[in-house]
């Protein structure tokens, strides 16, 4: 029985095998924050649903390009005059929600459109792969023939073979994204806005990705002759 040490006539070899490449992103995702303020509750309320609805028209008017569309946080809070007792000045509402595309080409103009709302912020994109994406396999793949490329030279190093692989551990795949950036519009609008004419769509350049992946393995090799 071959020991978790190796013994002189089972000596154990133990080496990491790392992967890392560059790959095109599959999937962007923005989020959108939808605001309204007023001294009136039922007003805000009413004034946050309209300007809510009329996002989520905007991003579903783009059809097929936004694989997935989920709402997330609501609020509405009061906001208290200054001093004593519970006097309510006015109402902040609050509503998130966010999407995810697959088609760039559409990017730019998505997040320009949204961003010229009415107190409506737009932050992203965020650039990830798919869950399901063959890059996931790959670099597990490549992280596995390093690992054995590694150990083949380190026994022929010493001038003998593997004989077994005894262990391979996983540590993970990894990807880096970059930085969002944040886009909003509030009460000031742009010029462009104000003379009712779209404003230009943001070029939005699609970076790389790095993808990297790391295994640990052990293999027994047949005794070298030293």
């Amino acid at each position: 029985m071959t020991t978790p040490y190796g013994t002189a006539d089972v000596p154990l070899l133990v080496v990491r095998g790392e992967a890392a490449f560059d790959v095109e992103p599959e999937l962007a995702r923005i989020a959108v924050t939808v605001s309204a303020r007023g001294r009136d509750r039922r007003a805000t309320l009413d004034d946050l649903t309209r300007r809510n609805t009329r996002a989520l028209d905007l991003v579903r008017s783009y059809g097929d390009a936004v694989t997935r569309l989920s709402t997330g946080a609501a609020s509405i809070t009061p906001e208290l005059a200054d001093g004593r007792g519970e006097r309510v000045r006015g109402h902040h509402g609050r509503v998130q929600f966010s999407a995810e595309l697959a088609d760039f080409t559409l990017l730019g103009e998505l997040v320009t459109r949204v961003a010229d709302l009415e107190l409506t912020r737009v932050d992203g994109p965020w650039w990830s792969l798919r869950p399901d994406s063959p890059v996931h396999a790959e670099a597990r793949r490549r992280a596995v023939g390093d690992a054995l490329q590694r150990a083949r030279e380190y026994a022929e190093a010493l001038g003998t073979s593997l004989a077994a692989l005894l262990e391979l551990a996983d540590t993970g795949v990894e990807r880096s994204r970059p930085a969002r950036a944040p886009f909003e519009r509030g009460m000031r609008r742009a010029s462009l806005a104000e003379q009712e004419q779209p404003a230009e769509p943001l070029d939005l350049e699609v970076p790389q990705l790095r993808i990297s992946a790391q295994v640990s393995a052990q293999f027994s090799m047949r005794p070298p002759r030293l």
